[in-house]
C-alpha cells in the first residue's frame, strides 16, 4: 500500500495512492485522517474507511511532506562506504547521528528555499523510513515490525554553516530546505528495499548512485541502535544516509543555486523533483528614534491653569 498526505481546498488529508503508469496517480482519502504521523499506526490506516467518491488525481492537489510534523527526525551521516571515502574519514564503528526540525520539511514538489546567508547548498539523496509502532530497545530481529513505510528525501546541506562547528545541526535544518515524499510505501509494497537503487540527477547528469544494500549500518541495525536511548514512536522519521558523489567533494564543487531543479529517485519509491529558489529577505533598519520635546515646548502646548 502507498499513502500520501495532501492538501486540497485548504484542507489536509491522508489518501491511499492508486499508482498508474499511463495516467496521473489517484488519491482516495481516508475518513478522519488529516496527516500521516503519530496517530497513523498500521492498524489505524488499515481500518480507515476509504472515501471513493472523493478521490482526486494527484495533479489536482498539493502533496505535503509525507509526514508533515514528525515527533523526531533522526538523520544518519557517513553511512555509505563511498561517501566516507570521499570525505577522507575513517569508517565509523557506531552510527553518526544528528537531528532536523520539522520546520525544515517541504513537499515533494515544493521549492527548496535558498537563504542569503549561505553560498554552499549541497544535495544528499537519502532513503527515509517512518516508524509505525512504538518501541524501546528493539532487537534487530524485530525491527521490521516497527516500520510503517519508506519514502524519499533530499538532505539539503548548507556546507559553509555545517563546517562552523563539529556539530552539524546548523548546516542541516534550515527552514523549508528538506523535501520528503512523494509517497509512503509499506514494507509489503517494496519487500526488496535493500536492492533498490538510489540516485541524484541534476541537469540530466547522475551525480549520486548506489544501492540501499551498500549501507554501512543497515535498517535493522539503525532501529536497534536508536531505540537503545530513545523510544521510537509512530511518525518518527529516520534518514538513513547518502551515497558518495556529494557536491562539496567534486572538482570543482557543485553547489545548488537559484533555478536549479534537483531530482532524487529510488527504485520502487518514485522520485521527487524540487526547484531551488532564493529567499528574498527584507532587512529592516532600526526604528526611528523617538523625538522628545523639551520642557519649554511642552509648557507652551499645555492648557492654561485656571
Amino acid at each position: 500500500m502507498a499513502y500520501a498526505t495532501y492538501e486540497i481546498d485548504g484542507r489536509r488529508r491522508v489518501g491511499v495512492v492508486e499508482r498508474s503508469e499511463n495516467a496521473a496517480d489517484r488519491l482516495v482519502p481516508l475518513d478522519g485522517l488529516v496527516e500521516l504521523g503519530v496517530r497513523t499506526t498500521p492498524d489505524v490506516l488499515a481500518g480507515a474507511r476509504r472515501l471513493e467518491d472523493e478521490a482526486v488525481g494527484v495533479d489536482e492537489v498539493r502533496l505535503c511532506p509525507v509526514v508533515p510534523d514528525p515527533g523526531k527526525i533522526i538523520c544518519i551521516g557517513l553511512n555509505y562506504h563511498e561517501h566516507v571515502g570521499e570525505t577522507g574519514r575513517d569508517l565509523p564503528t557506531y552510527p553518526v547521528m544528528f537531528t532536523k526540525f520539522s520546520s525544515a520539511l517541504v513537499g515533494p514538489s515544493d521549492d527548496i528555499v535558498a537563504p542569503p546567508e549561505t553560498t554552499e547548498i549541497d544535495y544528499e539523496a537519502e532513503m527515509a523510513l517512518v516508524i509505525g509502532r512504538p518501541g524501546r530497545r528493539i532487537p534487530r530481529e524485530q525491527a521490521h515490525e516497527h516500520i510503517l513505510g519508506y519514502t524519499i528525501t533530499n538532505d539539503i546541506s548548507m556546507r559553509d554553516y555545517q563546517r562552523k562547528t563539529h556539530q552539524w545541526l546548523q548546516g542541516k535544518t534550515w527552514d523549508r530546505s528538506t523535501p520528503i515524499g512523494p509517497y509512503l510505501l509499506t514494507p509489503q509494497e517494496v519487500p526488496d528495499i535493500a536492492d533498490a537503487c538510489i540516485r541524484t540527477v541534476l541537469d540530466g547528469k547522475i551525480l549520486q548512485e548506489a544501492r540501499i544494500s551498500q549501507l554501512i549500518f543497515d535498517i535493522p541495525h539503525l532501529i536497534e541502535t536508536i531505540s537503545e536511548f530513545t523510544t521510537l514512536l509512530p511518525g518518527d522519521v529516520i534518514l538513513t544516509g547518502t551515497p558518495g558523489g556529494v557536491g562539496m567533494k567534486r572538482q570543482p564543487p557543485i553547489f545548488l543555486t537559484d533555478g536549479d531543479r534537483i531530482t532524487v529517485e529510488i527504485d520502487g519509491l518514485g522520485s521527487l523533483t524540487n526547484t531551488v529558489r532564493n529567499e528574498h529577505v527584507r532587512r529592516e533598519g532600526p526604528p526611528p528614534a523617538e523625538k522628545v520635546a523639551d520642557f519649554d515646548t511642552l509648557r507652551s502646548q499645555s492648557a492654561p491653569i485656571t
